[in-house]
């Protein structure tokens, strides 16, 4: 009989780390000043994103849960030379944040519009996708560390530019290209997106969102002479 009760609770402690561990599987981003883009190379050939199907997805947490949501890409393109990934640039809608988890109801409204800052006194706490519309990912290089491919590249949110790397997996097929990320961190106060940050305001208890948002991206392009 005992065994039978420690077995199942055992269980559902690997269960609950489990759970924990991915939770905090994420890989925190090297952040840094802008730099130079790389320039386009010669004899490259253009790939232009499929904004249908490319996204990126996010998440935000705070000590009662948890949201999720998606950005779209607006428009971006990618050179590549010889099979290999060069530089490109994306433009990220930051009107179209959706968030998915609440999935519907005035919740999921009421958090978007906060988020994109279209409530009265709230323009600055988040995103503010009335003055600042979208963002931009510029690849500033390719990098191999670990045996893993790392795209560093220059982030620009709310007009404040960081150079950010994170692994991602890019694999060239004739005429389409794929760009999925692991699942990353970066600080959301870099950007001045400040909302209840424990690491900027005080005394605000466990009323604070946590300063790093996870970020997972996929890209889909295709060569521009097969668009």
């Amino acid at each position: 009989m005992k065994y039978r009760i420690i077995i199942p609770f055992f269980i559902l402690l690997l269960i609950t780390y489990m759970s924990c561990k991915k939770e905090t599987d994420a890989t925190a981003v090297e952040t840094s000043e802008p730099v130079a883009a790389k320039d386009v190379p010669p004899a490259s050939e253009k790939y232009i994103t499929d904004t249908s199907v490319s996204i990126i997805e996010w998440k935000g947490s705070k000590p009662t849960g948890s949201h999720t949501g998606t950005l779209c890409i607006a428009e971006g393109d990618i050179f590549v030379k010889e099979d290999s990934l060069e530089t490109g640039s994306f433009i990220i809608d930051m009107n179209s944040l959706n968030v998915t988890d609440p999935k519907e109801g005035e919740d999921k409204l009421n958090l978007e519009n906060h988020l994109k800052g279209l409530k009265e006194g709230n323009a600055d706490h988040f995103f503010n996708v009335t003055k600042y519309p979208t963002g931009i990912f510029e690849i500033t290089g390719i990098a191999t560390k670990e045996n893993k491919n790392v795209i560093e590249g220059n982030l620009t949110l709310k007009d404040i530019t960081k150079n950010i790397s994170f692994p991602a997996s890019v694999s060239v097929n004739g005429d389409s290209l794929k760009i999925v990320s692991e699942t990353f961190k970066i600080d959301r106060t870099l950007w001045n997106i400040n909302y209840s940050s424990k690491s900027v305001f005080e005394n605000i208890g466990d009323k604070y969102i946590d300063d790093n948002i996870q970020i997972k991206v996929n890209v889909r392009a295709y060569r521009e002479d097969k668009k």
